[in-house]
């Protein structure tokens, strides 16, 4: 069976972008990126959220933002922050190492 997973940050170009592509190889995963700025490479939408069985947030404030937006969309979704910062740049070995300590076992 496989899990749907979205991962989000604020601008959709470093810290989500590399998760999409560390977990995108993994079995058993569909996974998806966006960003919640409204200037985010590729900004969340709804159909995304409807995809979605499981949503990864990288800071507390993007799951409040998540919450105000689309509260009704997210019934039944499980929704976990990863607390990683926004101070990695894209495909950095120190935020890929990060995402596999702090995502990978809720993927595995």
């Amino acid at each position: 069976m496989t899990r749907r997973v979205l991962f989000l940050c604020s601008r959709n170009r470093l810290r989500s972008p590399t998760a999409e592509r560390v977990f995108g190889s993994w079995p058993g995963l569909e996974v998806d990126s966006a960003g919640l700025a409204a200037d985010a490479t590729v900004t969340l939408t709804a159909d995304q959220l409807d995809w979605a069985e499981l949503v990864l947030v990288m800071e507390t404030r993007h799951r409040r933002l998540l919450q105000a937006r689309y509260r009704d969309r997210l019934k039944g979704k499980r929704v976990i922050c990863l607390d990683i910062p926004d101070s990695y740049d894209f495909m950095q070995p120190e935020l890929i190492q990060l995402l596999l300590k702090r995502a990978g076992p809720l993927l595995g």
